[in-house]
């Protein structure tokens, strides 16, 4: 017999998404301690909420519970890039690929590209861009492929965010979505998963180059 998720409490959600916000849009930092009482009197909610929230967001790998330091903000390193970019390489064009042949819709695809172009800020422009990947790979046909990419999607913003932050690159990659978006659109499968591993791969490669270095060596 199949359990059935119990829903989350709505406070407890109001703070995991305020939280999660903050986290992949650089308010909250890498390393940045995350103190129940503090964030409680912010929110203006008890300890409860907020000590669940933060278990959940360490079940997602945005945060990290330590029984010495707390609850701090995970770090981003090159280990941690190569590993959450490495699944997206395996699986993110694969996604694509399939919504392409089986003419799935990518209006949403377009729709996340318009308000990254139209954004006044890093932060909305970051969430903008972290809808148009999820809109390329979710209507790929099957559930399961997508819940596992829905696994690492909070890693890699947040991978984004450090980046962005040492060396704002938007402009390259906002070309690079066009790019795959056309030939999705076109109905070349290959050609726009192609397209989307040479993107997700030559991120990485620009924003963390010990990655890519210490993938050679082995």
């Amino acid at each position: 017999m199949t359990s059935v998720p119990m829903p989350i409490p709505s406070r407890t959600q109001y703070v995991l998404d305020a939280i999660k916000h903050r986290i992949l849009t650089g308010v909250l930092t890498p390393g940045q301690a995350l103190v129940e009482t503090e964030l409680a009197a912010q929110f203006g909610v008890s300890k409860t909420p907020v000590r669940e929230a933060l278990k959940t967001l360490a079940g997602t790998g945005l945060v990290v519970m330590s029984q010495y330091k707390g609850v701090t903000v995970r770090m981003v390193d090159a280990d941690m890039a190569r590993e959450v970019y490495d699944v997206r390489l395996l699986l993110e064009p694969e996604a694509l690929k399939r919504a392409v042949r089986r003419g799935a819709s990518l209006d949403a695809a377009r729709d996340a590209l318009t308000r990254a172009a139209d954004a006044t800020d890093t932060a909305e422009r970051s969430l903008a861009n972290r809808d148009f990947h999820r809109a390329l790979y979710l209507p790929c046909g099957n559930p399961l492929l997508g819940r596992m990419l829905d696994e690492v999607r909070d890693q890699a913003a947040l991978v984004s965010a450090v980046a962005w932050a040492a060396s704002p690159s938007w402009e390259r990659e906002a070309g690079e979505h066009q790019e795959i978006l056309r030939l999705a659109l076109a109905g070349d499968a290959d050609g726009a998963a192609r397209a989307l591993h040479s993107h997700i791969a030559s991120f990485v490669d620009r924003a963390f180059p010990q990655a890519a270095d210490q993938e050679g060596q082995e």
